[in-house]
């Protein structure tokens, strides 16, 4: 079961109710790169990414890239007003130091503790696990956005990671695209259902344990 488009930008829209103004945000690749579309304009805050760039801004449209402009996955980006440019050990250094207010990581798997696995499926190469362990590590606040199940159809939320670890207990919020799922000391807390499923589905498709907000929307 994949995910189609609208999906990819309906997490993304509510993962940018995450960002809140006066933020240093860290986008990982895919869906998380689509959040600066869907932040509101009077929310200030500056994008940051690995290879060295503060101040970045909505995709830029189809014709209008600049072939110097890039994220950290490699994507065409544009600049804010007030963008910064350093080489990558400063970058680095921003994360490590603890300033990274958010982290918006994909995910291939997250527990109900908040372990995140999202570097590697056995058996695919890969170039290394990159910034995201110290992403997830070092970031005050990190949101995982995924789909709910893979292409399989097997869930991605469950009670134990079976795929090797980014990092452990650093998850706090889970996004996909049937739910937001808070992680607490509780357990797993569902606070949300996305349209048009039911709560009853969203358990069906989790593989660990949830309880359900008193503020459910």
């Amino acid at each position: 079961m994949g995910m189609g488009i609208d999906s990819r930008r309906i997490i993304a829209k509510r993962a940018a109710q995450e960002v809140t103004d006066g933020m240093i945000v860290n986008l990982g690749i895919g869906i998380p790169s689509l959040i600066p579309e869907y932040v509101a304009k009077d929310v200030h805050v500056m994008f940051h990414a690995e290879n060295g760039i503060l101040g970045m801004g909505p995709s830029p449209g189809e014709g209008k890239e600049d072939s110097a402009l890039c994220n950290a996955g490699g994507f065409p980006i544009t600049l804010k007003e007030g963008a910064s440019y350093f080489d990558s050990a400063t970058a680095f250094g921003m994360i490590r130091g603890g300033y990274i207010d958010l982290s918006v990581l994909g995910g291939l798997e997250v527990s109900q503790r908040g372990d995140l696995a999202n570097w590697i499926v056995p058996g695919k190469r890969v170039p290394g696990i990159g910034g995201g362990m110290e992403l997830a590590c070092k970031s005050k606040k990190v949101v995982v956005v995924m789909s709910h199940v893979d292409k399989g159809g097997k869930p991605k939320i469950v009670s134990s990671c079976s795929l090797p670890l980014t990092a452990k207990e650093c998850v706090s919020k889970v996004i996909t695209d049937m739910a937001v799922i808070a992680v607490t000391d509780k357990g797993l807390c569902l606070t949300e259902v996305m349209d048009p499923y039911t709560v009853q589905e969203v358990i069906d498709q989790t593989d660990a344990p949830l309880f359900i907000s008193q503020h459910l929307t």
